[in-house]
């Protein structure tokens, strides 16, 4: 496969190093259950992908923001690229390889606003260490770094320790996780994001209520995580830091669909960072834009423009 090479990399306060794929979205009144077949009204084509998402959520939120990653030359990668060049997301660092199918991710959506999602990686699995380190001039003009779970685990390390060494603000959202990270990793995240399900399975641990997501967090930043974030949902966050445990209750939300909660908090909490808030804030400023997104269907349609979210939580605790 022949990947056509990116053009240098642009000045982005918000590097987004991650997935893109194309969502097919089915709406059905319950998820299945094993075995069970549930008719659906209709499919709908959704530009998705965690990184994506995340890089999406932070341009609308007010970041000036890159995208780092891998699409197939077909339909679905052109329009990928072209949806995140609308939202003003750079896109000179996202390759495409020729004769590879760009990522996707058939995503069930409940009426409940619950869902279930299973991912093709197609080329997002192209992703290496070499590409990461070819746009070293992009993690040195960046302020944050985000990282996620659907690249290849080698350009996640990568990109991880060279954001780490070059002191810049480093996010990993380990999703989809599969089990513990190594150490080295913990390390070098100034923010650690799982949710309830993902923190359960980095520490070998019941995550079931919100105290024991605190209990996890704390396992978390005792490995080497700065400030560790267990997202959960309705009930808020989890968080730990060397001198704060605690739990910050969510905003009140009407839920409808929860596809991109955590992509939108994500990418809300990176670029309140790079704008230089405090963690308090920047983790408010995130809950305010997720609950914004749940009352909407999709994945990228639902994430709200900063005027929807207000500046109120962008100041200081």
């Amino acid at each position: 496969m022949v990947a056509k090479r990116p053009s240098a990399s642009a000045v982005a306060d918000v590097l987004i190093v991650g997935s893109l794929n194309m969502d097919l979205v089915i709406r059905t009144p319950r998820l299945p259950r094993p075995g069970q077949t549930v008719a659906a009204p209709a499919l709908e084509t959704i530009p998705g992908g965690k990184g994506a998402n995340q890089a999406v959520a932070a341009a609308r939120l007010g970041g000036k923001v890159a995208m780092l990653g891998c699409v197939g030359d077909d339909a679905y990668g052109t329009a990928l690229r072209d949806g995140l060049r609308r939202e003003g997301v750079e896109t000179s660092m996202v390759s495409v390889h020729a004769g590879a199918a760009t990522g996707i991710a058939c995503v069930t959506v409940a009426d409940s606003a619950q869902n279930t999602i299973v991912i093709v990686a197609g080329a997002n699995q192209l992703l290496t260490p070499a590409m990461i380190e070819a746009q070293h001039a992009a993690f040195e003009r960046a302020r944050v770094v985000v990282c996620q779970l659907e690249s290849p685990p080698d350009a996640v390390e990568c990109a991880l320790k060279l954001g780490r060494r070059l002191g810049k603000t480093v996010i990993l959202n380990p999703a989809p996780a599969i089990g513990p990270l190594p150490t080295p990793w913990l390390a070098a995240c100034d923010y650690l994001i799982p949710n309830e399900t993902e923190a359960a399975l980095l520490t070998a641990r019941a995550v079931d209520s919100p105290e024991a997501a605190l209990d996890a967090a704390a396992d978390l930043h005792a490995q080497g995580a700065k400030h560790v974030i267990v997202t959960l949902g309705a009930r808020g966050i989890a968080y730990v830091d060397a001198t704060t445990r605690l739990l910050m209750p969510a905003p009140s939300a009407l839920a409808i669909d929860t596809t991109a909660a955590g992509d939108t908090f994500v990418g809300a909490l990176a670029t309140a960072l790079a704008e230089g808030a405090a963690p308090n804030a920047a983790i408010q400023f995130g809950q305010a834009a997720a609950a914004v997104s749940v009352t909407r269907l999709g994945a990228q349609p639902s994430i709200p423009f900063r005027s929807e979210v207000g500046t109120l939580a962008m100041q200081a605790p």
